[in-house]
């Protein structure tokens, strides 16, 4: 019995070296990404990037979002240049983009100008087209046979709407606009508004339910045209994308029972609302989408990219489990749809630490809650400031995750060169440091900074100190995130999983499971068959979930996993919710 014990400890860890040796350097992300967000031109405070649309064009990925003041560039989705133009209305909310023809196409919401170039590395490159319709939330769409549609609409409950224009005539519209699709919220839970979808107190106290409509973006997958669109809200962290799907691009539409398709409700970067699907190089898809912060401003966004797909069915899904963790770049992952997560557990869940100083209402916890939403701030921006955490035992840390937050900033707003400078030191007693990571001469704005480790690092206390903070800005972080292992035992399987569905009302369930000392998390999965389970929830502390976003009259499925510091443990068996 020893001697099996022992060749199966080998075997393990022959595995774990094998799959680590395969991980390349520069070869995974986290979200959200590590872009240099702008600062809204009316407040230095807040950051924001949202509403992507991901083109790949020529030999590059083009990502244009919202108040940018510019669009990224990058051959590998690993390092990214910004490019900007006088050209272009990139103040504008809401772009489109498309490869039509040869060309790389751009417009804005409500802006009523086309662009196009063949050379969009050079921001001046950009042409002049002609005016289209001038709506909200455009979307742009060349089928097979080169015919253009333009979708459109942001406003409450809908509608989302489609024209065909004209590509051989100054993309002119071609007959009459049609409404494609409404919110539908007795029966659609997902759309209602609230990060809950249980509704939103107005200020005169009265409940708002209603969904903002909006976000449109287009697919054909096996001559199926799938138009996604978003609800309940951009403010919202369970704002997500529905499906309808046609036989031809303006309809009939008919809505998809697994909606939303894209999901992300939980987790340190929430939100997988007005989202983008697109291939990259291998011909795999992936979705770019909004991520929510939505503190300072309901308008603090950030942009979050997850591996997504089609089932053998022609179910569309998007593949958002553990989301927040290190996933492998686009090339990295022979099938990213499926499981793209790299295996780097989370560290730094509330564990123990001291800061230089703290600010009263920014406590140190909050850098390890596992909450985009709150921070950690020191008293000043000084050198002299420095956050340590205590990961309880010795980990073998493998990646970092540094995620600034924008205390006390001021300053010029369209400034970018003026970036975070840091240093990460790690030790085994407290006592005797070792320099893990120095950005102290760092020329890039790096607000949710992904340090991938070449090697793992042995270490029990990771130190971060402050160099420079940009815009005069206090030393403060949403999350100082540190993944790999803590070289123990995975957790038991989750035990009780117990399912109730709401007898009155079919869009709710609630879901409850027994705790447990050896995980530090569940993750929910749940779909409309059991192997189907492709939209998830991570709940950690807690034995229970109330889950508002379900369609009536379809029948559900879920599944509890267990997460801890060293790993998952799938749960074996799945349990059905059934219809009212």
């Amino acid at each position: 019995m020893k001697m099996n014990a022992i060749l199966m400890l080998l075997s393990i860890c022959q595995i774990a070296n094998a799959q680590a040796a395969a991980i390349q350097p520069n070869s995974t992300y986290c979200n959200p990404l590590n872009l240099n967000y702008r600062f809204q031109k009316d407040s230095a405070l807040v950051r924001e990037a949202a509403d992507p649309a991901m083109v790949r064009y020529q030999d590059s990925y083009y990502l244009f979002a919202s108040k940018s003041g510019g669009y990224w560039q990058s051959p590998d989705m690993v390092n990214w240049t910004l490019i900007q133009s006088s050209v272009l209305p990139l103040e504008d909310y809401a772009p489109a983009a498309f490869d039509y023809a040869g060309e790389l196409y751009f417009m804005a919401s409500g802006g009523k100008k086309l662009f196009k170039t063949a050379a969009p590395k050079d921001g001046s490159s950009w042409q002049y087209v002609g005016a289209v319709r001038g709506d909200t939330d455009p979307a742009l769409f060349a089928d097979d046979d080169g015919r253009v549609y333009l979708y459109y609409g942001c406003q409450p409950n809908g509608p989302i709407s489609g024209v065909e224009l004209d590509a051989k005539n100054g993309f002119k519209e071609i007959g009459q606009p049609v409404d494609c699709l409404k919110a539908d919220i007795d029966n659609r839970g997902w759309e209602v508004a609230g990060d809950a979808n249980t509704g939103e107190k107005r200020s005169d106290g009265s409940l708002n339910i209603e969904p903002w409509i909006e976000g449109a973006w287009m697919t054909k997958h096996n001559n199926t045209y799938y138009l996604q669109y978003a609800g309940p809200g951009t403010q919202y962290v369970c704002y997500a994308d529905g499906v309808y799907v046609a036989d031809s691009p303006l309809g009939p539409f008919t809505y998809t029972d697994y909606s939303p398709a894209s999901f992300c409700p939980t987790g340190f970067s929430p939100g997988a609302g007005h989202g983008c699907s697109f291939t990259d190089k291998d011909s795999h898809y992936w979705r770019a989408v909004t991520g929510v912060i939505s503190v300072r401003h309901m308008f603090e966004r950030r942009i979050n990219l997850f591996a997504a797909g089609f089932d053998p069915d022609g179910q569309m899904f998007t593949n958002t489990y553990l989301a927040d963790h290190p996933q492998f770049l686009p090339g990295q992952n022979p099938h990213p749809e499926k499981d793209n997560l790299v295996g780097w557990m989370l560290l730094s869940y509330h564990k123990p630490a001291t800061a230089s100083s703290t600010e009263a209402d920014n406590p140190v916890s909050q850098a390890f809650d596992e909450n985009i939403k709150t921070c950690w701030s020191a008293k000043t921006g000084d050198k002299t400031e420095w956050l340590q955490v205590d990961l309880g035992k010795t980990c073998a840390i493998n990646a970092l995750q540094i995620n600034f937050a924008e205390e006390g900033t001021h300053g010029n707003s369209d400034v970018r060169n003026d970036p975070h400078q840091y240093v990460i030191a790690t030790s085994n007693d407290g006592i005797a440091w070792k320099t893990l990571v120095d950005k102290s001469a760092n020329k890039q704005d790096c607000p949710h900074d992904y340090v991938q480790l070449q090697t793992p690092a042995k270490a029990r206390f990771v130190k971060i100190k402050n160099v420079h903070m940009p815009f005069g800005g206090k030393f403060a972080l949403r999350g100082f995130r540190i993944f790999g292992s803590a070289n123990g035992r995975r957790p038991q399987p989750v035990a009780g999983l117990t399912v109730k569905r709401n007898p009155e009302d079919g869009r709710a369930v609630t879901l409850t499971w027994q705790r447990a000392d050896d995980r530090t998390g569940v993750v929910i999965r749940t779909g409309i068959a059991p192997d189907k389970l492709y939209n998830s929830y991570t709940v950690r502390n807690a034995d229970s979930i109330t889950i508002s976003s379900l369609n009536k009259g379809v029948t559900y499925y879920f599944a509890a996993d267990a997460i801890n510091e060293n790993g998952i443990t799938k749960g074996s068996q799945t349990k059905t919710c059934s219809p009212n």
